[in-house]
């Protein structure tokens, strides 16, 4: 049986990340072939057989943070005896890495526009002793949009990186599966069924662009003859005072229905007919990908990194970089059309069929085995 170490800081909790690990981890755990274990410094026991490692973490000074996980889970890695080290946070040593965010110096660079700080710094250093050391990792981000910011730090060879996604439960976000969440959700908002719903999920309104989505809606509105029937739904948690005042300017405050933070988010697809997100960066989304699997139409930026699953006109919208919102209004236009809705959301659903969470251990298990017999 093959032992394998999963590295992340914190496992099974709010997060992409740590979402991503623990319900990859999870099923690779009931596999036969592999013996896993979970270092991590917080963690949320699953069902599946995995056993556990606290690894301690210095909180402050907060410079100390990246340095202090990553030596402490090398110091415990090599007490062991592991035939692989697969981690999702930067360490110093492992066998493979999957990447979720991007090099943190082009993330404080366009995220941030701001000099480096002594936490910036440590991060780079780690994150660069792990890529660019002497046993340099098998990469896989999470997607292409990530893999082209790693490359333009870090030379990687093409047989040491892979994109892999994320999965997505087809069971759990499957628009057919409960007709009833649609007049729920609906009646729960005040949303008439004939309404046309956007549904925008997100914790970081600015980031997210909902401010777009809102002028969008406004032009769509002025110049459509139904567009008093819009609706944008936004789950999520953000400045509500500032968007509600953009949309009075605009004439479109009657529009939007903030429904907070919810654990039901797969019953707002299906309350709703359009997915909508804008971002200004996104190293996946993992939201676009449910909405897909809900047989939504999605409408998405250039930097979403989802976009590696969507076919522009086919399961949705790529808009153009920068987005505007004279397009944004286009698409709405066209996806009010309700046939026009059904066929892309019907190609949307067919595609995220293709990427279940199964799909994904699949892979991320054939790489386990191809390194394995690489050392034989």
């Amino acid at each position: 049986m093959t032992k394998v170490a999963v590295v992340i800081p914190k496992y099974g909790l709010v997060g992409g990340a740590e979402g991503f690990a623990y319900v990859l981890t999870e099923r690779l755990a009931l596999r036969d072939e592999f013996e896993i274990h979970v270092f991590a410094n917080r963690f949320r026991r699953g069902k599946a057989p995995i056993v556990f490692h606290r690894v301690p973490m210095i909180v402050f000074p907060r410079f100390l943070r990246q340095i202090s996980f990553a030596f402490f889970v090398n110091r415990q890695l090599k007490s062991g005896e592991y035939d692989l080290v697969h981690s999702h946070d930067r360490i110093f040593r492992m066998d493979l890495l999957t990447f979720h965010g991007i090099p943190h110096e082009i993330w404080v660079r366009r995220m941030r526009n701001k000099g480096l700080s002594l936490f910036d710094r440590s991060m780079m250093w780690v994150e660069k002793e792990g890529l660019a050391g002497p046993s340099a990792p098998t990469v896989l981000p999470v997607s292409s949009l990530v893999k082209e910011e790693l490359q333009k730090i870090y030379t990687i060879p093409e047989n040491r990186i892979e994109v892999i996604h994320p999965g997505v439960s087809l069971t759990r976000f499957s628009k057919t599966k409960d007709s009833r969440w649609r007049v729920e959700i609906r009646k729960r908002h005040g949303i008439h069924e004939k309404d046309l719903v956007i549904l925008f999920v997100g914790m970081n309104f600015e980031i997210k662009r909902l401010g777009l989505l809102i002028e969008g809606i406004s032009r769509f509105s002025r110049l459509n003859p139904n567009g008093s029937r819009v609706k944008l739904l936004i789950v999520g948690k953000g400045k509500t005072a500032v968007y509600e005042a953009m949309a009075r300017e605009r004439g479109v405050s009657d529009r939007l229905i903030f429904a907070g933070v919810t654990r039901e988010v797969e019953k707002y697809y299906v309350g709703s007919d359009i997915f909508a997100m804008p971002s200004v960066y996104d190293t996946f989304g993992m939201v676009v990908l449910e909405a897909m699997a809900a047989g939504l139409p999605v409408i998405i930026s250039q930097t979403v990194g989802a976009r590696d699953l969507v076919n522009d006109g086919v399961e949705g919208f790529i808009l153009a970089d920068p987005p505007t919102s004279v397009e944004l209004a286009r698409k709405i236009d066209f996806l009010s059309n309700q046939e026009n809705r059904f066929e892309m959301g019907k190609s949307a659903r067919e595609r995220a069929l293709q990427h279940g969470w199964d799909q994904v251990a699949d892979r991320v298990s054939k790489h386990y085995l191809r390194m394995l017999s690489g050392r034989t």
